[in-house]
C-alpha cells in the first residue's frame, strides 16, 4: 500500500520545497523504497511550456512530451526515477479538464463547485500517479505558500485526502523559514507558529517541520517550536543553507528526517546506503581543478532558465573531480570575432543551449565559430545544433546565405527548416517533445560516449539510444549531403533515417551537437554522456 507525504510551505515562497522534497525521495529511496514524486502548482496556466523563462526558469520535459515544473527535475536527479505527466498539474490543468467535462454534460447537469468537483479532481490525479507507478511513498508538494487564496483547494484536497487514507497512511510535512536578527542574535520561532495556525485552520495538522535557518536552532526554540506548533520535538528538522543542494539528504539524514516519517507512517525504518551520494558531496567540497564553461543564451540574466543544463554540467565535474565555473555570456554581445575573444578567451569549454526565436542567433553563430576555429571543446543543443548547422554552412560549406525559416522564411539555403509534415496550421501540432530513438553511426564520438552500457539496443545502424525532444524546426534533408561532403559529420539520425539528431566534427577535440536536450537526463552520479565527453575534453586540454 503506498504512503503519502504531503508538502507545504509556509512564511515565504521559494524556500526549497522542491529540494526538501526530492532529499527525502533520495533518503527513501537510499533505503531501498520505491518513490514518486509529484508538483501541484495553483497559477493558471495550463503548464510552463507558454511562460517566459525569465518568469518561470525553464520548462522541464517528461518521457512521455510533457511539460512541466523546474522541479521535477530536481526530482529526478535526486532519486534517479523517470517521472511522467502525472507528476505535474497546475490549477489551469485542473479547471480546464473540470469545465470540460462539464459541457460535455458528465455532471448531468448539476452545480459544478470548487468543492467537491475540483477538489475531487486533485485527489483523482494523485490516485492516477499511484496507479500508473505503484510506489511505496508518494511525495507531493504543493507550490506557492500556505494562505495564498489560489492554494486553498490544494490544502483542502490534502484534508480530505489525509482521512480517507486514515491514520498511519499519510504525513504533512510544513516547511517554514526562521528569520535570524542580527541586532537581537535570535532565531525567530513566530512566523512559523503563526504558518502553521494558518494551515491548522483549514483542517490540517502538520506532523513534521522542516526549518530553513541560517544557523543552528538552539535546543529551547526547538522545544517552543514543538510545543506552539504540536509536534514531537524530534520532528523539528533543521534544514541550515547549503553551499550545494546536493548536500541536503545528507544534512536531513543527520536530523533524522526519513526516520521520523517513516516512524510516523508505521513502516520499519531500513539502514540508508548513501556511500555513491556522500562520494559525490566529498567531490564537490573538494575539487582538483577547476573547468571554466560559457553558456552562450539569451535567458542568462535568470540562470534557472538553463537550470538542467548548469547541473549536467556540475555532474560531468563530479566525475572528473571537477569544480564548474560558468561564464554567463549574452550571444547579443558578440556581434564579430573579435569580441567572441574577449569573451571566451579564457574558458575551457562552451555550451549553446536550447531556445527558440531569432534573437541573438548572430550572436550565437559568432560563438559557435569560435569554437569551431579555435579547437574550444563545445557542445550545442537543440537550438544551438540548429545555429551549428547555419554556421557550417555559411563558413565552411560556402552557402553564404544559409539560415532557418525559423528566422528568415526566404532564405536562399533554408539549411533549417519545418519537415513537410510539420506544416500544419496549430503551432503547438508542429512541436516534437518526449522521448524519440536515435540511431548512433558507428566508429563517432558521440557512439563511443555513449558506449553499450547507455545503449537501448545494438542494430546494423549501430547503437540506438533515446533522448528527451522538444523543438520545432529539423535539419532539411536537401542540404545534408551537401553538408556531408563539407566534412560535416551526422553521427546520429532517427530510426528512419530522415531526421538528424546528432553532429560532430571528429577533427576536434569535442565539437557535438545534438537535436535533443541531454541535460534532462543527466543525474549525479550518472552524468550524461555528452556532458561527460564535453568536460573530459576540457579536463584534457588542461592537463
Amino acid at each position: 500500500m503506498t504512503k503519502y507525504v504531503f508538502i507545504t510551505g509556509g512564511v515565504v515562497s521559494s524556500l526549497g520545497k522542491g529540494i526538501i522534497s526530492a532529499s527525502l525521495g533520495r533518503l527513501l529511496r537510499a533505503r531501498g523504497f520505491s518513490v514518486v514524486n509529484q508538483k501541484f502548482d495553483p497559477y493558471i496556466n495550463v503548464d510552463p511550456g507558454m511562460m517566459s523563462p525569465f518568469q518561470h526558469g525553464e520548462t522541464f520535459i517528461t518521457d512521455d512530451g510533457t511539460e512541466t515544473d523546474l522541479d521535477l527535475g530536481h526530482y529526478e536527479r535526486f532519486t534517479d526515477t523517470s517521472l511522467s505527466g502525472h507528476s505535474s498539474h497546475t490549477s489551469g490543468k485542473i479547471y480546464q479538464h473540470v469545465i470540460d467535462k462539464e459541457r460535455r454534460g458528465d455532471y448531468l447537469g448539476g452545480t459544478v463547485q470548487v468543492i467537491p468537483h475540483i477538489t475531487n479532481e486533485i485527489k483523482a490525479r494523485i490516485v492516477a500517479a499511484t496507479k500508473q507507478f505503484c510506489p511505496d511513498f508518494q511525495l507531493i508538494e504543493i507550490g506557492g505558500t500556505v494562505g495564498d487564496i489560489e492554494g486553498l483547494p490544494y490544502i483542502e484536497a490534502i484534508r480530505q485526502f489525509k482521512t480517507e487514507a486514515g491514520i498511519g497512511n499519510a504525513v504533512s510535512v510544513h516547511c517554514t523559514l526562521l528569520p535570524y536578527l542580527p541586532t537581537s542574535g535570535e532565531l525567530k520561532t513566530k512566523p512559523s507558529q503563526h504558518s502553521v495556525n494558518v494551515l491548522r485552520s483549514y483542517g490540517i495538522q502538520p506532523e513534521v517541520l522542516v526549518c530553513r535557518t541560517q544557523r543552528a536552532i538552539p535546543k529551547n526554540e526547538k522545544e517552543k517550536l514543538a510545543l506552539f506548533c504540536s509536534v514531537p520535538k524530534e520532528a523539528v528538522i533543521e534544514c541550515r543553507d547549503m553551499k550545494s543542494i546536493y548536500e541536503v539528504p545528507l544534512a536531513l539524514e543527520s536530523q533524522n528526517f526519513a526516520a521520523v516519517v517513516l516512524d510516523m507512517l508505521r513502516v520499519e525504518d531500513r539502514k540508508p546506503d548513501l556511500k555513491v551520494w556522500e562520494g559525490i558531496v566529498e567531490r564537490i567540497k573538494n575539487p582538483k581543478k577547476t573547468v571554466n564553461v560559457a553558456i552562450a543564451g539569451e535567458y542568462i540574466k535568470l540562470s534557472d532558465a538553463y537550470l538542467s543544463v548548469v547541473e549536467a554540467l556540475k555532474h560531468a565535474g563530479f566525475e572528473n573531480e571537477a569544480q564548474i565555473d560558468i561564464r554567463w555570456i549574452n550571444s547579443s554581445g558578440c556581434p564579430d570575432q573579435k569580441s567572441c575573444k574577449e569573451q571566451l578567451k579564457d574558458v575551457d569549454a562552451i555550451v549553446v543551449p536550447g531556445g527558440f526565436g531569432v534573437r541573438d542567433i548572430e550572436g550565437k553563430l559568432n560563438v559557435i565559430r569560435y569554437a569551431r576555429e579555435n579547437n574550444v571543446p563545445f557542445l550545442g543543443i537543440s537550438l544551438g545544433m540548429q545555429c551549428a548547422v547555419v554556421e557550417y554552412a555559411r563558413n565552411v560549406a560556402l552557402l553564404k546565405d544559409a539560415n532557418s525559416t525559423e528566422f528568415n522564411q526566404s532564405a536562399a539555403y533554408p539549411v533549417i527548416d519545418l519537415m513537410s509534415e510539420q506544416k500544419v496550421k496549430s503551432y503547438g501540432d508542429t512541436m516534437r517533445r518526449g522521448a524519440y530513438t536515435c540511431c548512433l553511426k558507428k566508429d563517432t564520438k558521440a557512439a563511443k560516449a555513449y558506449g553499450g552500457e547507455n545503449a537501448l539496443t545494438a542494430s546494423a545502424a549501430g547503437a540506438e539510444i533515446s533522448e528527451r525532444h522538444s523543438h520545432r524546426y529539423e535539419v532539411n534533408t536537401e542540404f545534408i549531403k551537401q553538408l556531408e561532403d563539407a566534412g560535416l559529420v551526422f553521427s546520429g539520425m532517427s530510426p528512419d533515417g530522415m531526421l538528424a539528431e546528432m553532429l560532430e566534427l571528429p577533427e576536434l577535440d569535442w565539437f557535438v551537437a545534438c537535436q535533443f536536450h541531454p541535460e534532462f537526463k543527466s543525474r549525479p552520479d550518472k552524468p550524461h554522456p555528452l556532458f561527460k565527453g564535453l568536460i573530459d575534453a576540457a579536463c584534457a586540454k588542461l592537463r
